[in-house]
């Protein structure tokens, strides 16, 4: 249940077109639904924006597909993240209407999409990094930003990076996704006045021992205004940049 809807509810209940037990019918299991096998929070929209989000990874294809079901029921609207290609091609039969994302690993259902609002960057340094890159890009149009790729711009060829400067310099926030030595953040961070939030990945040789190495160079990174999330986190760094994105605008002073 998200604030439009609830709010065309109570509008109907108010004009006398829905009945108190209509909108009761409407708001059954509100605001937490058991599934036995997970509780479903139909008022998170309500409260932050944007759907329970659903993590695939761990769940069955039936537990996803029950859990997807009863979102849709109160929403126009839902996100699920960490899904293998059998469950992405399950979910698309299910529900046609969806987009599936297969680089990204993700799925989506709009059944009302709005006009995507401000600018959200997302670089990545090489191809390997492209899915974490595309997790984030997905996640931050999910929740209603408008998003921007580059990809393939790291440091070992500056010149690529320095051909999207206009581009850099627009975005409200800027996500930068980098494995290897994870030196991609600290240089955008010096090139921009916005936020940035940097993803470690697990790409690299043995001594990036999993990411780690670039989630501790990111950590340690001398550029201001950095944020760093967990290695591998597109899906974090994707909605935080959305929710930093779909704040109101400066009001400049007189």
């Amino acid at each position: 249940m998200d604030t439009p809807r609830l709010r065309q509810l109570l509008k109907a209940v108010q004009s006398g077109t829905a009945s108190v037990e209509d909108a009761l019918h409407e708001l059954r299991g509100f605001p937490v639904e058991n599934l036995d096998f997970a509780r479903i929070d139909h008022q998170r929209s309500i409260r932050c924006g944007f759907p329970e989000v659903v993590y695939c990874a761990g769940k069955t294809h039936e537990q996803v597909l029950a859990i997807a079901d009863t979102l849709l029921a109160t929403s126009d609207r839902v996100l699920l993240t960490r899904a293998d290609p059998d469950l992405l091609a399950a979910l698309l039969d299910r529900f046609p209407d969806g987009i599936t994302h297969q680089a990204a690993r993700a799925f989506t259902v709009d059944r009302k999409p709005v006009s995507k609002r401000g600018l959200v960057a997302v670089l990545c340094a090489g191809t390997s990094d492209v899915p974490v890159a595309e997790e984030g890009a997905v996640t931050a149009e999910a929740l209603g930003s408008r998003v921007e790729r580059i990809y393939d711009v790291g440091v070992a060829g500056l010149h690529r990076l320095l051909e999207h400067s206009e581009t850099l310099r627009s975005a409200r926030v800027l996500v930068v996704v980098a494995g290897m030595e994870g030196a991609l953040a600290s240089v955008v961070g010096g090139l921009v006045d916005r936020p940035v939030i940097a993803v470690p990945t697990s790409v690299g040789y043995g001594a990036s021992f999993g990411g780690l190495a670039a989630l501790l160079a990111m950590l340690n990174g001398c550029a201001s205004g950095v944020t760093v999330v967990n290695i591998d986190n597109g899906f974090g760094a994707g909605y935080a940049a959305a929710t930093i994105n779909r704040l109101p605008d400066d009001v400049e002073e007189e």
